[in-house]
């Protein structure tokens, strides 16, 4: 008997540390132009173009997003790349 509740210790203590390597994985940022090129490919050129448009207006990127469905870092990502690609005007 002892040795069963060992074993589901064991087992839910394993299940707790499974979760927060998952939780930490999920955390940590990969590398910026990875991500967004991976972000981006799904990502429409209209809607690219109306979220450099609306940046250049001033609007907020956190706005931009909830307007165009995005998330923000998917907004910075597009801006970032439209600004890389020398798109300022």
């Amino acid at each position: 008997m002892q040795q069963l509740q060992e074993i589901y210790q064991m087992k839910k203590k394993l299940k707790v540390l499974e979760e927060e390597l998952l939780v930490t994985e999920m955390d940590e940022p990969t590398s910026v132009t990875s991500f967004s090129r991976k972000e981006n490919k799904d990502v429409h050129d209209i809607i690219k173009n109306q979220v450099w448009s609306l940046s250049k207006q001033g609007i907020p990127v956190e706005q931009i997003a909830k307007q165009s469905s995005l998330s923000v870092t998917d907004v910075e990502s597009i801006l970032m790349e439209f600004a890389f690609k020398g798109k300022h005007d």
